[in-house]
């Protein structure tokens, strides 16, 4: 693994939740990395690919990442805090496997997120 790719996912593993590029970016900087915003993009990309980091789109569309967890999942955020919790989704397979045969799809990858407001907002 690149010497980039190992920085930013141990800055992920310290920020133990979502963070964006900018704040992961600016984390490792101030510890005195010499990188730059374009490398962490490209190392976040790397680690979205490897399946070894989560992307979560923000309501404004800000892609933010946090390791991923073992299996596949969806995420419940919070609008107002930003907590975010893994969710099972066997409903949301069984549709979207439903939906892609009666279209003739095959091959077929999805990502949800479900935004609502948590008990502590």
């Amino acid at each position: 693994m690149r010497k980039s790719v190992s920085g930013v996912l141990n800055t992920l593993e310290h920020v133990g939740g979502f963070a964006s590029a900018q704040e992961l970016y600016q984390l490792m900087h101030r510890d005195g990395a010499k990188i730059g915003l374009t490398t962490v993009y490209r190392s976040l990309q790397t680690l979205v690919e490897e399946k070894l980091v989560d992307i979560l789109r923000r309501e404004d569309g800000e892609a933010i990442y946090r390791l991923c967890g073992e299996s596949h999942h969806h995420h419940l955020v919070c609008k107002s805090c930003g907590k975010t919790v893994e969710i099972e989704g066997g409903a949301i397979e069984k549709w979207a496997k439903t939906i892609a045969t009666e279209n003739g799809f095959r091959d077929v990858g999805h990502t949800a997120e479900l935004f609502g407001t948590c008990s502590n907002c």
